[in-house]
Parts: structure tokens; sequence; C-alpha cells
């Protein structure tokens, strides 16, 4: 079967290093004969304010609504995004709360006992780039970021992420050591194609 995965580089700025890593995933993906489609958030154009869920909810953007129809078409998801205070930017934050509705990506019973995971069947990496150097990030502050993404966000949908990784410190990083992140996120998309 041929996988279709949802690319989202979740870097507000165009021409990052997210933006590199998530192109040489998806060549490596492409590779092996998946079928690619992906957003870069850098490109998308939507209202960043969200005073919370409820029936006065206004209409999502067409930048939003193609990135439901990606992430509802997708087997498989990356999401590239760098780590900047913990978590993932502003921009990447307001979409999620945009677009993961109630109703698409989760549906809490009427009993009160827990939750539908309505994005279930869907596999997924996580790519962080960082300046907190990851064993840091690991043993000190206890990976938050890492973990939010995976439990919290995409777990709570559904999705089951089979690998996340964390590249940095970012600032301090040679172009031997970039090529190697770039050369890694290669092979984690031929991996997710195959």
């Amino acid at each position: 079967m041929i996988k279709r995965i949802f690319i989202w580089v979740a870097h507000p700025k165009a021409g990052s290093l997210s933006a590199g890593l998530a192109d040489a995933y998806q060549e490596g993906a492409e590779r092996l004969g998946a079928h690619i489609r992906r957003m870069d958030l850098s490109d998308m154009t939507f209202d960043m304010n969200f005073d919370g869920y409820g029936d006065d909810m206004p209409p999502l953007e067409p930048d939003l609504v193609q990135w439901q129809e990606n992430l509802a078409w997708a087997d498989h998801v990356l999401v590239v995004h760098p780590y900047w205070w913990g978590a993932l930017p502003g921009k990447a934050k307001a979409l999620l709360d945009r677009a993961l509705l109630p109703g698409f990506a989760y549906r809490y019973r009427p009993n009160g006992k827990g939750w539908d995971k309505l994005l279930a069947g869907r596999t997924a990496d996580v790519i962080v780039t960082s300046d907190t150097p990851p064993l840091i990030d690991t043993f000190i502050y206890g990976r938050p970021g890492r973990r939010v993404m995976k439990n919290q966000v995409l777990g709570f949908c559904g999705l089951r992420t089979k690998k996340v990784v964390q590249f940095g410190p970012v600032t301090k990083a040679g172009p031997e050591k970039i090529s190697r992140w770039i050369g890694q996120a290669g092979d984690m998309g031929g991996r997710a194609a195959a």
C-alpha cells in the first residue's frame, strides 16, 4: 500500500532549518513512492486570536480547512518545529487551537467518561530543532515539548507517534552536523514510507 504522508512545517519563517529537514524527509519518503501533501506555516494565513471552544466560534479560514483535510487524508504525519520557550512557536500553537476541534480531532463522550480519538489509525513522526541541548532538555527539563506533542496533542487525537527526534543546539551546529541531521531526516522519511 502506498503511504499518504502529510508534512507540516510548523515554523513561522520561510527557509528555516525546519523546512530543510522537511525537504529531506519528503525526498526520502518520495523515493519509496509515498504520496506527499505539505503545508508550511510560513505560507499560511489565519486569525491567531482564539477565545475558546463553543457555538460562537468563527468559521475556519481556507488554510485551516486545507490543513484539516490534509490531516484527515494522511496515513502518516510529520510535524517539524522549532522549540521556543519550551514549546511550539505561538503561531503553530494557535493553529492547533483553531484546527484540532471537537468533532474533527476528538469527541468527549456524553457520559463524561473519556473521549473518542477521531484521528486514530494514523501514525506520526516529530522533528524538533532547539538551541537547548537535547540532553539538558531531557534530564533537566524533562522533555516538555516532546512530551506535549506526543501525548497531549497527537496522542490525545489518536495518532500513534513512532519517532520524536530533537536536533540541537542549532546555534552551535556547523555544516557537518547540520548535514548529518538532514541525512537523518531523509532516513526517517524513507522509513515512514516503507
